[in-house]
């Protein structure tokens, strides 16, 4: 029977916590609202590409798009949450050594709501405009069509013109289409998901809209606080490759040895 391997030992390092807000925050918020803005743009024009007639390729493209854009903020949060924990560890050990640490310092430290804030903070403006259409949105109704150019004769007859004259007129931007364009942008995957034949699931994902840019923010906090793990892991590898170090090099001094003992020399050569 094969040996057991011997489960490996986690080892977590202390570290010092930090706060929720530090002098850096608003720094990262401005760089998270222009990852929003930058992510908001590739995928209303990577999703205007893919606007497939079938359903099921149209759904199983921009889901890939939006895990991706899911998969990016999470990315971020984790290499954010990994350097903050590195801080506090690092400042843990300087305040063992009797070295001082600021306040200032340490507030930079890991702290597991910074990355739910910080993210939050940066979509703000988009969530603002999001709440207000899911409050005041209504079912999108199809739009009167074109006149057709054989009709133009009839709209200078008086008691015809009147009842026509409703199709010449150019329908004006309202502060609610705008609005609707903007929120759409944003969520422009389940939007290109919902489709634009069904009005009453597009109604739906515009209510859910706030919902939706959320979880750019949950990705990004779940990535922040895995920042633990990370650094755990590290650890946890380190201690393993030192471990397996001493066991070579204590099998190769036992091996020297025991060629020494056995009183054996190395034969000649004639």
């Amino acid at each position: 029977m094969a040996r057991k391997k011997k489960p490996v030992q986690e080892v977590r390092k202390p570290y010092l916590m930090g706060k929720i807000w530090d002098e850096e925050s608003f720094r990262n918020v401005l760089k998270l609202f222009g990852v929003f803005i930058l992510s908001f743009l590739m995928t209303f024009i990577v999703c205007s590409m893919t606007s497939f007639d079938s359903p099921i390729l149209r759904i199983a493209v921009n889901i890939l798009i939006a895990a991706l854009i899911l998969f990016v903020f999470y990315h971020q949060g984790l290499s954010r949450g990994t350097d903050a924990v590195a801080r506090g560890e690092i400042l843990y050990q300087r305040r063992e050594k009797g070295i001082e640490v600021s306040s200032g310092e340490q507030a930079l430290c890991y702290h597991h709501l910074k990355g739910f804030l910080t993210c939050l903070l940066a979509v703000v403006p988009f969530l603002i405009l999001a709440l207000i259409l899911a409050f005041t949105t209504k079912r999108q109704m199809t739009g009167i069509g074109a006149l057709p150019g054989w009709m133009n004769s009839f709209l200078r007859r008086n008691e015809i013109g009147d009842a026509l004259v409703t199709y010449t007129q150019a329908s004006s931007l309202t502060f609610p289409d705008i609005l609707r364009i903007v929120v759409r942008i944003c969520i422009m995957p389940f939007i290109s998901m919902a489709g634009t034949a069904d009005a009453d699931l597009l109604l739906l994902v515009e209510r859910l809209s706030p919902v939706i840019l959320l979880l750019p923010v949950i990705a990004y906090g779940c990535g922040y606080m895995g920042g633990r793990n990370v650094r755990t892991q590290i650890h946890t590898e380190i201690a393993e490759n030192a471990r397996l170090r001493r066991r070579r090099e204590n099998r190769t001094r036992k091996n020297r040895m025991r060629g020494a003992g056995s009183g054996r020399t190395p034969e000649q050569l004639n």
